[in-house]
């Protein structure tokens, strides 16, 4: 987050590249920020695995960003506010430079601890529907009593940062998340 696109500063390229030096774990890059374009090869010189952009910050630009995102090796993804119509990404879903994965966003970009919009889950049933093979992840407000929903309706990657790192047991709090999204797609562990 940049302080521009959204009022908040989190992780930035010299965090990714401390982390990278330590794991080899996939690195998921969520660029809320108004030129993504100036973070592309810093991104992928610290280690990013991918990098998600926001459309409304290129509305114009995308299908060139994803193409520098590729070409510099990483995974691209498009983000949507929960005000921005479905339809902005469809573009985006075809063709040679396309998006490997699509972020429906459940609470307002910015600041964790929001309340997860469950109206934002018809996105994730029609690109699901449409897109049976894309990653669909959702962000914002996901938590033991919300992860259902996004799993239902097809998402296959969450984001459930103050659900985790707000639990006095990350670890526990993860398998409660895990299970409750087994239990959802009709699966147990």
């Amino acid at each position: 987050m940049s302080c521009n696109f959204v009022p908040n500063l989190t992780i930035g390229p010299p965090v990714i590249a401390a982390l990278r030096k330590h794991t080899d774990a996939y690195l998921d890059c969520h660029l809320m920020v108004t030129d993504p374009f100036a973070y592309v090869e810093p991104m992928s010189k610290a280690g990013a695995s991918s990098f998600t952009f926001h459309v409304e910050a290129v509305p114009d630009k995308a299908q060139q960003l994803i193409k520098e995102v590729h070409a510099a090796g990483m995974r691209a993804g498009a983000a949507i506010k929960p005000s921005t119509p479905i339809e902005s990404v469809l573009p985006l879903l075809e063709g040679q430079e396309a998006v490997d994965l699509v972020l429906v966003m459940t609470v307002e970009p910015g600041f964790g601890g929001q309340a997860f919009m469950p109206e934002m889950m018809p996105k994730v049933q029609f690109l699901r529907s449409r897109f049976p093979e894309l990653d669909i992840q959702v962000d914002g407000g996901l938590g033991p009593s919300t992860i259902a929903q996004a799993a239902a309706a097809g998402a296959n990657c969450v984001v459930a940062g103050s659900s985790v790192f707000g639990s006095s047991d990350p670890a526990a709090a993860i398998a409660v998340l895990r299970e409750a999204v087994l239990q959802a797609q009709g699966g147990t562990q």
